[in-house]
């Protein structure tokens, strides 16, 4: 039996001229042969089967070859082209950096590179999916990709070129693929089904043009399984079943459904398409598609990106013309949110449901209404919001004289209202102020707040928190004295020795103290250990003190001295120990010379 091999490798490009959607490019490197002018390494990124390895293969065998045409490309008869053509070429290397992406494998190919061709002009190194590599791989590439030999051409392929470091990208010259059309992957395929004489719809290349989305390599895989399942004859109905693709017409049915507002027909055929197989993603996917196109279809300036099979493009712009852009519009909302939390929702069927639901009744949640001309949506509340307000005690503080102040304090009860009196209302007009109205107190009728009586702010303050809690003066701070400071520290240390805490209580005793100013001062001690002791007590210590001076501000600061810690020895090392030893006893360094002891430091 014969071996089959799948359009994407019998029919991949050999020459430049067969290179699918990629004009811009090919031309580019023609004209840089015919010139002479080819850089030393090239850089060619983009999606996935848009032709990037293929380019490459066709450049390395283009510039090797013995004749070149004047067109700039490969003339396929000489010994050179033959040779590449079988894959026995010497002069071209592929790596795949996707499973080589060590160090080592890139120093194997520097080592490569050193050696000359023995056959042809140039020899060339395509490094595929070279974002793989790792960043070590990438710096040990990095000296020879910038001055290789003047036979050495390196062609870089990569999907993900953000990837790659900016020195790499620095050392080559980019080409970016772009995406192959529908329509010269349909032209493509067309070709291709005369070849292999194939009955084909073109409605039917079309959808597997948009199935592809622009990648010749899936397109020629999809036509391969088409062909297999229907036996020669690929046609619209069964590259539709084949994909897993639901027809349009039921989403036509469904958007009149939805339009109509039948709730029930729109459930009914949303159970039929789930008998069918389809999962409920493909329909929100497939029907939000649909609404695209229909948002597309309304203006004939965006005809061009209408995408729908040939022969559509008539019911499409027809039906447009029948639904509002704010349906549509809000359908897409609709449809993308359903779809993003379609994957978390644990009833996948009722969560479609629910989006088809609130489709059916889109229609009346968007009520519009005109004002001046324009067009906005109805305003949900019209008249005021009630709210409920709590009694409020204000405080007013008035400036009599230097040093004072006197409190004005004033009861305003406003009581709890869920509604505004209509006599209210009726007084407030669009541009006229409220005019103040007596307060009452609260439960007494007939009387009105008496005006409030000059009073001592600390008289307010008394009035206002009543009996339960002492109000007290603020006291002017003691100036820090000397003899009082010194009879406090004396006082603290003797209740630390009280507490048997002795080391701190000498410390206390030991202390000198020195008034820095009237809120700070300084005590100085001889250790870092007494320092500490100090420390520990701060708290308690500047409660009391500010206490007795009457000064919440007041503070010290602790130095010790560093004589005593520069005048400790530093501890000795293992062989300065040793040393000491064989001094005071000269019968140990003895011993180790006569035994030969290798001493472990």
């Amino acid at each position: 039996m014969e071996n089959f091999v799948v359009s994407a490798r019998k029919y991949r490009p050999q020459t430049f001229d067969t290179v699918i959607g990629q004009k811009h490019i090919t031309t580019t490197l023609k004209n840089a042969i015919k010139n002479q002018q080819l850089a030393h390494a090239f850089l060619f990124c983009g999606p996935r089967g848009v032709g990037k390895t293929t380019c490459a293969r066709i450049l390395a065998k283009t510039i090797n070859c013995e004749n070149l045409q004047p067109d700039g490309e490969a003339c396929d008869q000489c010994a050179s082209c033959k040779s590449f053509n079988d894959g026995a070429s010497l002069n071209i290397h592929e790596l795949d950096a996707a499973s080589n992406n060590s160090v080592d494998d890139i120093r194997t190919l520097v080592e490569q590179v050193r050696f000359a061709p023995q056959a042809g002009k140039y020899k060339v190194y395509i490094v595929d999916e070279v974002h793989m590599l790792s960043a070590s791989a990438f710096n040990a590439f990095l000296k020879t990709l910038e001055e290789p030999p003047s036979y050495a051409i390196f062609i870089l392929a990569t999907t993900e070129k953000h990837k790659l470091l900016p020195t790499i990208l620095s050392r080559c010259q980019i080409f970016d693929f772009k995406r192959i059309t529908n329509n010269d992957t349909v032209e493509h395929l067309e070709e291709i089904a005369v070849k292999e004489h194939i009955q084909v719809e073109k409605a039917a290349l079309q959808v597997i043009a948009q199935k592809s989305e622009g990648c010749m390599r899936d397109a020629l895989s999809i036509l391969d399984k088409i062909v297999s399942f229907t036996n020669g004859e690929v046609t619209y109905s069964n590259t539709l079943e084949n994909l897993n693709i639901l027809d349009e017409d039921y989403y036509f049915k469904l958007l009149d459904c939805l339009t109509a507002q039948d709730l029930a027909g729109a459930m009914l055929l949303y159970d039929a398409i789930n008998r069918k197989g389809f999962e409920g993603d493909l329909v929100l996917n497939g029907f939000a598609e649909f609404v695209r196109n229909l948002l597309v279809a309304q203006n004939a300036k965006a005809a061009a990106l209408l995408d729908v099979v040939e022969g559509m493009q008539q019911k499409y712009t027809t039906t447009a013309q029948k639904i509002s852009a704010s349906f549509l519009v809000s359908s897409l909302n609709i449809l993308n949110e359903a779809e993003i939390n379609y994957k978390m929702a644990r009833n996948k069927r009722l969560h479609v449901e629910m989006a088809i639901i609130k489709l059916n009744f889109l229609q009346q949640a968007i009520v519009m209404a005109s004002e001046n001309g324009g067009v906005l949506k109805k305003k949900r509340i019209d008249g005021p919001i009630a709210f409920r307000e709590k009694k409020i005690e204000s405080l007013q503080i008035t400036q009599v004289g230097e040093g004072q102040a006197k409190l004005l304090i004033q009861k305003e009860v406003v009581p709890a209202t869920n509604k505004i009196a209509d006599t209210e209302k009726a007084e407030i007009g669009s541009n006229q102020r409220i005019a103040p109205k007596e307060k009452k107190l609260e439960g007494v009728t007939g009387h009105t707040l008496p005006k409030p009586s000059k009073q001592s702010l600390l008289d307010a303050i008394k009035a206002k928190v009543g009996r339960d809690y002492e109000v007290r003066e603020v006291e002017n701070p003691e100036p820090l004295e000397m003899e009082k400071l010194k009879a406090a520290w004396l006082a603290f240390g003797e209740k630390l020795l009280s507490q048997k805490q002795y080391s701190a209580a000498n410390t206390f005793k030991v202390a000198s103290l020195t008034i820095l100013n009237e809120d700070c001062f300084k005590i100085d001690i001889q250790t870092v250990v007494q320092k500490n002791l100090i420390e520990q007590e701060r708290m308690q210590l500047l409660y009391e003190l500010q206490q007795l001076f009457k000064n919440r501000q007041l503070t010290f600061k602790i130095e010790a001295s560093s004589t005593e810690m520069e005048a400790l020895p530093a501890p000795l090392s293992s062989r300065e120990r040793f040393e000491l030893m064989a001094v005071k006893n000269p019968a140990l360094k003895l011993l180790k010379e006569k035994l030969k002891l290798n001493i472990d430091y």
